[in-house]
């Protein structure tokens, strides 16, 4: 998984200080680009990776990597590492950083490795012989170990929606484990590794007046890491989310070029609103590419050969979106901004209103009406949700009860935990006991993410999507295009969530926090916006066109020769439209570890 064809083209592994690592830091030479030194001069962090993507200072026996997207200079870490002492002194920097980096410290002999709060940046880690190493593709480890596919964590990746914390999102590969996003790996100087938590959520007390302009602060700051020294940006102008980082990026010195993808929707409106905002910006280059020029959902799955460390559950839309990183390439773009991120942070969860009714009633009260006329959430149901004090581990147990139940109905209240996910009806027995199984045993030690329900929720949601943002910056990789997703910024997503629910989450307002931040900003005539486009209008039209791409997907399904789904079974609904009680969502999981399966295996072939 480290040569040929299909091996990742951006990657590095963190070696501990120590003797032990030896063996692995000789496998993975022949395979690095890049290598530096810890300051003992035992090999650190061997890899591939980007011009300029790395940042390095040292000051006597430590030293400070930085990879990713950030504008500290090489002195300022250096600086930064004179005043560190032990792993614990990092925090300081970590909390400081702008932008969307991973962190690696080797202070005195121990190493301490870290990503991002929401998972764009994960780290991962390996025991390869008398030593744990870490790593920033859990692919990369696997090859290392040689380890084989982990069939009961795959199987979870069929969950819909697969957003169930801490089970989503774990490697599918035998022995290798992630980094939670809060925590950072210590590796020792025997080797050994363990994690310790660094980040907690803030408290969601600020007021209004106080967190926008904290939020307009900290979102300009993670674009203008990205944007500076470059003479030319791309971007997503669509809706709200990615309409506010447009216009902070046209603030800037470079040339934004903006792109807006037309709908067959008749209701869908973002051309209308993107050509409102480039009038009132007058510094943007504008493109819309018209409908019939995006490919349909499920366009070219049979053609997939990005190899990704994890099943893509946006696979069945890699092309529709891989359309506008070519098109930002060729004008010369080598960062394009998205709004993702943006509908967890800003539009929020409405679980917040389970604790607000214990703390605030008459606010929440009053929110509960609004949300319940809304979205038409029935009485009992809405009744039921908020006077269950159940905890995390024990909603946890109960999920893995309906695992293989009708899914719930589509106007289910989500005052819950989270999500109550199902697996698909075509999963093999088997398959929904195995992760039945995996359910109960995080269920006996499952903590949320958050003491408050909402809080978690919202976590819970970044941490599924960012995984998303994550794939699509490898897949457009392959162009020359960085993706920056600046929503999920450690920064961001704090001033975020430190604004009181009260004033983010409400029925009678859309997206409050962002339109607060963004005045004098985003032109007055694009902040009146109330609407949002959600594209669920191209999935049974792509399920018509490509049903013969679909199809050849399950004539010897390798999901089904590991007995994880009954190809037949889904073979024959997909002859057909879909039933109208499944859900896409579970047809394009299947999908993804499918297509993911069987890129594996040519990229093996190729090697």
């Amino acid at each position: 998984m480290l040569a040929g064809p299909g091996a990742p083209s951006s990657w590095f592994v963190v070696l501990p200080d120590c003797d032990a690592a030896a063996p692995a830091g000789v496998a993975l030479r022949t395979h690095a680009t890049r290598e530096l030194r810890h300051p003992s001069g035992r090999p650190w962090l061997l890899g591939r990776w980007a011009d300029g993507s790395a940042t390095v200072g040292q000051a006597g026996a430590v030293s400070v990597a930085l990879i990713g997207q950030h504008a500290v200079a090489a002195a300022e870490l250096a600086e930064a590492a004179g005043r560190i002492r032990t792993p614990v002194d990092v925090d300081r920097l970590a909390d400081s950083l702008a932008g969307s980096s991973h962190l690696i410290a080797s202070v005195g002999g121990q190493v301490r490795a870290q990503g991002t709060v929401t998972g764009v940046r994960r780290v991962f880690h390996a025991r390869i012989g008398a030593a744990s190493v870490a790593a920033d593709r859990a692919d990369v480890l696997a090859g290392l170990l040689g380890a084989g596919i982990d069939e009961p964590r795959l199987a979870l990746q069929l969950l819909e929606p697969p957003i169930l914390y801490p089970l989503a999102g774990q490697p599918v590969w035998y022995g290798v484990d992630l980094v939670p996003t809060d925590h950072y790996l210590l590796l020792d100087r025997d080797g050994q590794a363990r994690p310790a938590r660094w980040w907690t959520p803030p408290e969601p007390v600020v007021p209004m007046t106080e967190g926008a302009p904290a939020l307009r602060e900290a979102l300009t700051a993670a674009v203008a890491v990205r944007t500076r020294g470059r003479q030319v940006v791309s971007c997503d102008l669509g809706g709200v989310d990615s309409t506010a980082v447009c216009c902070v990026a046209a603030g800037g010195e470079a040339q934004v070029v903006a792109y807006t993808a037309a709908s067959p929707d008749p209701l869908a409106d973002d051309v209308a609103w993107a050509a409102r905002t480039v009038a009132g910006l007058g510094n943007v280059e504008h493109h819309v590419i018209p409908a019939e020029e995006m490919p349909l959902v499920y366009h070219g799955l049979l053609d997939l050969d990005d190899q990704l460390d994890e099943p893509c559950s946006a696979t069945v839309d890699r092309d529709r979106w891989l359309g506008i990183a070519r098109r930002a390439a060729a004008r010369g773009s080598g960062l394009h901004l998205t709004g993702f991120g943006g509908d967890e942070l800003l539009y929020g969860s409405v679980a917040h209103l389970h604790s607000m009714l214990r703390t605030n009633p008459r606010t929440a009260l009053r929110q509960l009406r609004g949300f319940a006329a809304k979205y038409r959430w029935p009485r009992a149901g809405m009744l039921r949700q908020l006077s269950d004090s159940s905890p995390y581990d024990a909603w946890l147990m109960r999920v893995a009860g309906t695992l293989s139940g009708p899914p719930p109905p589509v106007n289910e209240p989500l005052l819950d935990w989270g999500f109550t996910p199902r697996l698909p009806p075509w999963t093999a027995p088997a398959a929904v006991e195995a992760v039945r199984e995996l359910v109960h045993a995080e269920a006996s030690a499952a903590t949320p993410l958050a003491e408050r329900r909402g809080q978690h929720r919202e976590l819970e949601t970044m941490r599924f999507v960012s995984r998303i943002a994550r794939q699509f910056d490898q897949l457009a990789g392959r162009f020359g295009v960085t993706l920056a997703a600046p929503y999920y910024d450690d920064r961001v997503v704090e001033a975020g969530l430190a604004v009181r629910p009260q004033d983010r989450i409400t029925p009678w307002r859309y997206k409050p926090l962002i339109t607060e931040a963004m005045r004098g900003i985003v032109p007055d005539q694009s902040l009146a916006r109330q609407t949002k486009a959600n594209g669920s209008c191209d999935a049974e039209p792509g399920l018509r066109r490509h049903r013969e791409e679909l199809l050849a997907l399950w004539e010897d399904s390798r999901l089904g020769r590991m007995g994880l789904i009954d190809a037949d079974r889904l073979r024959e609904l997909c002859l057909g439209a879909l039933p109208p009680e499944l859900q896409f969502g579970g047809l394009d999981q299947t999908v993804a570890c499918e297509v993911w399966l069987r890129t594996l295996e040519s990229n093996a072939v190729n090697d």
